[in-house]
C-alpha cells in the first residue's frame, strides 16, 4: 500500500511540527505535509494527501468555512477538525459541514493518532471524540456576558454598572471565569476565549 499522505494545516508552527512529530512516531511510513493556513496549502501543490488535520481556528479564517476549500482540492481524503473547543454544537457544525471527525486538542496523543489511523482504513462515519473533563462545566450565560465586556476593556465597575450587577457579583463572575480558563488574569482569559471562538 502507498504511505498515506497527511496533512497538517494550523497556524502555530508549534503544534504543527510537534503534532507532525507525534504522528511521525506512530506512523512511520507517512508522508507529513505542513501549512499555515488553507489557501496556502490548496496552493502548495501537495498531492496524495488521504487525511487532513485542519485547525478549526485559523488567523484571518475559519477552519470551518475551509472544510469545503480543503474538499474541493482533496476529495478523497478525510478531514480531522482539530479544536481546544469542546462545546457540543461547535462539533456539530464541523459534522454538518463535511468533517469525519472532531478531535480535541485536549486529548492524548495515543487518541489523535487513533482517530487518524481510522481514517487511514476508511472507518470514520463523523464522530466526535471530546476530552472527557469530569465535572467540567460551560459557561454560563451571564459569565458568557461578562466575558465579552472583558474583551472589550472594560473594567469591573464598568461591567458591574452595564450589566447592572453588584462589584462583588461581577468579582466573582470574574474569578470563575479564571478558573474556567485555568489562567491567572483577565488578559490571558481573553486570549483564550479568542483562541477558542468564544469572542470577536
Amino acid at each position: 500500500m502507498k504511505s498515506p499522505g497527511i496533512l497538517l494545516i494550523d497556524d502555530h508552527a508549534m503544534f504543527r511540527t510537534g503534532l507532525a512529530m507525534v504522528v511521525n512516531m506512530a506512523i512511520h511510513d507517512a508522508r507529513i505535509s505542513q501549512s499555515g493556513s488553507v489557501h496556502e496549502a490548496v496552493q502548495a501543490g501537495f498531492d496524495d494527501i488521504h487525511v487532513v488535520l485542519l485547525d478549526i481556528k485559523l488567523n484571518g479564517s475559519s477552519g470551518l468555512e475551509g472544510i469545503a476549500l480543503v474538499q474541493r482540492r482533496w476529495p478523497a481524503a478525510s478531514v480531522l477538525m482539530l479544536s481546544s473547543q469542546d462545546e457540543p454544537e461547535v462539533s456539530r457544525l464541523a459534522l454538518a459541514r463535511g468533517a469525519s471527525a472532531f478531535v480535541s486538542k485536549a486529548e492524548t496523543a495515543d487518541k489523535i493518532i487513533a482517530v487518524i489511523q481510522q481514517a487511514l482504513r476508511g472507518e470514520l462515519t463523523g464522530t466526535t471524540l471530546a476530552k472527557n473533563n469530569a465535572g467540567q462545566r460551560s459557561l454560563t450565560p451571564r459569565q458568557r456576558e461578562v466575558l465579552e465586556l472583558l474583551h472589550q476593556g472594560l473594567s469591573n465597575k464598568l461591567i458591574a454598572r452595564k450589566l447592572v450587577l453588584s462589584d462583588n457579583t461581577v468579582r466573582r463572575h470574574v474569578q470563575d471565569i479564571l478558573e474556567y480558563f485555568k489562567v491567572a488574569n483577565r488578559a490571558e482569559a481573553v486570549f483564550v476565549a479568542r483562541q477558542q471562538a468564544l469572542v470577536g
